[in-house]
């Protein structure tokens, strides 16, 4: 008993010491963008209509890994009726997977009033509301420049002692990186860069095109920002030691093709032990390539070490849009058309929200 007393009270420690003298309770939620997780069932929510990141406590420390048991049929008309709406007025904006427990979150938002909502799902395909009565949490706000204002918030990411979002700024270098020091403080402002990424498909440098997703990434050569932008190159910015205002240069090292928006970034490795990155993405144009305008790509991991002019930027690897792989380390994830969301669940299986001809499931999927 002395030892469990002892390791629940190092649990309590850990997960107080991820936020500074939180606030309890009052918590509204005032707009969603993206979810994600930092360690014991710390929620990082995106925020871009107060253009600020929310951390949330929510005491879903697991213990056991439940991994959900059956598909969630018609997932949309199951949400809308514990809203008192109809399934068309649904709108998931996001899926998070809590590692320290398998459940699953969901950003929510309901037409006409916009009004936004977190649900969970366990493993028995149970839907609740997340309860924010009285927990801890903090909202730390994303500051746009002298004479600017954030316009979008579009990710966030938990690394080690800091947390990471991206965005857009009305002034010509929009794009955004923001760095957030843990433990999170309440009231508190990021350090911000902006971001200048070459895009591949269009030829040119570009400094308006947000990060839409990315993924933190530690290499030799240090730490780095991975994001993937509209049309589609995957590029990486390196944010060691650098100072709050500075401008950043990211190395595309990847492009997927034009014609695209990514969703959602991460990364597994498969049986033989090799490290992917995947992107799910949704195209944007007629001509799509597969059965759906939801797929998504995996990338060798090989790939985000490149550092030579001739693999990046004007030279960064092509996939081959007419082929399921090529070239080498760059393949179609079949189990990914048709999803609107996704999220890591292990190294073999993702959490797919998937859309069956209008109708929206929650079901496991298995990674290549």
């Amino acid at each position: 008993m002395k030892a469990l007393g002892l390791l629940l009270a190092l649990a309590v420690s850990a997960s107080a010491a991820l936020i500074e003298s939180p606030q309890k309770g009052g918590l509204q939620l005032k707009s969603l963008s993206s979810l994600s997780f930092g360690p014991e069932g710390l929620l990082l929510v995106a925020e871009p209509g107060t253009a600020s990141v929310l951390a949330i406590e929510t005491g879903d420390t697991g213990g056991t890994k439940a991994r959900l048991e059956k598909p969630v049929a018609d997932i949309g008309a199951v949400i809308a009726d514990g809203l008192g709406a109809k399934k068309e007025d649904i709108t998931v904006k996001d899926l998070a997977v809590n590692p320290a427990s398998g459940r699953v979150y969901l950003a929510v938002q309901r037409k006409p009033d916009n009004a936004v909502m977190i649900v969970t799902v366990d493993a028995a395909g149970k839907v609740a509301p997340l309860q924010l009565d009285g927990v801890p949490w903090a909202r730390i706000t994303l500051p746009g420049g002298t004479s600017s204002k954030v316009t979008n918030v579009t990710d966030v990411a938990f690394d080690k002692d800091r947390v990471f979002a991206t965005g857009t700024c009305n002034e010509e270098f929009a794009s955004r990186i923001f760095t957030i020091p843990v433990p999170l403080k309440h009231g508190s402002t990021a350090n911000v860069f902006s971001a200048e990424t070459y895009h591949v498909a269009h030829r040119k440098w570009e400094t308006k095109a947000p990060i839409q997703s990315f993924i933190p990434y530690q290499s030799k050569e240090g730490t780095f920002v991975v994001g993937a932008f509209a049309c589609t190159p995957v590029a990486k910015f390196r944010v060691d030691d650098i100072q709050s205002g500075a401008q950043v240069k990211g190395v595309s090292m990847v492009e997927l093709g034009s014609g695209n928006r990514p969703l959602d970034l991460f990364t597994y490795a498969d049986k033989s032990g090799k490290e992917w990155l995947v992107v799910h993405t949704q195209r944007f144009k007629q001509n799509k390539f597969g059965p759906s305008a939801m797929w998504g790509a995996r990338i060798d991991m090989d790939y985000l070490d490149a550092q030579s002019p001739d693999k990046t930027n004007e030279n960064a690897a092509r996939r081959d849009e007419k082929q399921a792989k090529g070239p080498d380390g760059i393949e179609i994830v079949d189990a990914l058309f048709g999803a609107v969301q996704v999220d890591k669940l292990s190294d073999t299986e993702a959490m797919v929200l998937r859309d069956n001809e209008g109708t929206l499931s929650l079901e496991v999927a298995a990674l290549p």
